[in-house]
């Protein structure tokens, strides 16, 4: 599942699926864009992880679930806890971040 969050509901998402990965992006984030088609193309390879964006400045309450400090910032979740977070813009600390939770 790939999903970009239209509200601040990131809570229930982590409820309803047991392995999340978020992507918090911001629209002015360059970085941000050049990540989503990596991002996207992860989420078409791995159909039993959510994938969501979430826009880190439109909805601060799904912010709170990682220590977001920089943009992007991944995040995996497990049955709705916080396994490891990394802020990057290479496809490779992607993959390594998402190997803790598949």
């Amino acid at each position: 599942m790939f999903l970009e969050l239209t509200e601040d509901n990131l809570q229930q998402h982590l409820t309803e699926n047991s392995k999340v990965m978020v992507k918090y992006a911001a629209s002015w984030c360059g970085n941000c864009r050049i990540m989503k088609p990596k991002f996207k193309k992860m989420a078409s390879e791995n159909e039993e992880v959510a994938f969501l964006i979430v826009d880190a400045e439109k909805y601060p309450n799904s912010r709170k679930f990682a220590n977001v400090d920089n943009l992007p910032t991944f995040a995996a979740f497990e049955n709705g806890q916080l396994v490891d977070q990394v802020q990057t813009n290479k496809a490779e600390g992607l993959a390594v971040l998402f190997t803790k939770i598949k």
